[in-house]
């Protein structure tokens, strides 16, 4: 089964309601799919992946809302227990994943990799997120992330970031 496959057969089996909607790979990127498609930037979630840098090495995929800022110096550092916390790079989201970069999706990941998913996005019905591969977005209701065993929503993962 190819990821989209996945990405189809971990939809339908949460018994979630959702969407798989197409989009050219080119515009993929949270702020400019919004824009060109018309939806709003205010529920789209980027899934964003993170790994300690001191300590056992450790990771973790975080979701957010996109007018958010992730608090990877505080909040994800702890969580992880690590002194040192960062964004992932390509190679290791692609590693970890089995995803590109804004392609990266919160669906159909290893089981092992906790989720991380900000107390706001649940607020949203439904809410955007990325499809495993730049070419399809997921619209999906957030109880999605309750099905999940390993995803934990938590409080303040992100702060809003101000539109001035």
């Amino acid at each position: 089964m190819d990821l989209e496959e996945q990405i189809e057969a971990a939809l339908a089996q949460s018994g979630v309601k959702y969407e798989i909607i197409a989009c050219d790979p080119e515009l993929a990127d949270t702020a400019i799919f919004c824009a060109h498609y018309g939806y709003e930037l205010k529920n789209s979630a980027n899934a964003i992946l993170v790994r300690s840098k001191t300590g056992e090495e450790k990771f973790a995929l975080c979701v957010v809302l996109a007018d958010s800022r992730l608090d990877v110096n505080k909040v994800v550092r702890k969580k992880l227990g690590a002194r040192k916390a960062s964004f992932a790079n390509p190679e290791e989201t692609k590693t970890m994943t089995g995803m590109e970069i804004g392609g990266v999706t919160p669906v159909a990941t290893p089981e092992d990799l906790p989720i991380w998913v900000d107390a706001r996005v649940m607020d949203f019905d439904p809410v955007i997120l990325g499809g495993g591969t730049r070419a399809q977005k997921i619209i999906v209701d957030p109880a999605y992330f309750r099905t999940l065993l390993q995803a934990e929503v938590i409080e303040d993962l992100a702060r809003q970031i101000d539109p001035e």
